[in-house]
């Protein structure tokens, strides 16, 4: 499953590079990608697992930027 996510309050390119580098390194993801200028990450994993990953990334985008939020 593929989906898309609006993030909000996403201050730089590196602070987006990042996320995405640290994202695509969890287990269970299969791509995914940040667009800082379009604020947007798309995430692909199994569908069977994609809650279970979606959260991890949510944890994640929260610790590398505490002000960033993932529009669900």
């Amino acid at each position: 499953m593929r989906k898309s996510f609006k993030l909000d309050e996403i201050d730089c390119a590196n602070c987006a590079r990042k996320i995405q580098d640290k994202i695509a390194a969890l287990d269970g993801v299969q791509d995914a990608s940040v667009n800082f200028m379009a604020q947007k990450l798309t995430l692909q994993a199994e569908d069977a697992e994609f809650d279970a990953v979606l959260d991890r990334v949510v944890a994640l985008v929260s610790d590398i930027e505490p002000d960033c939020e993932i529009i669900r």
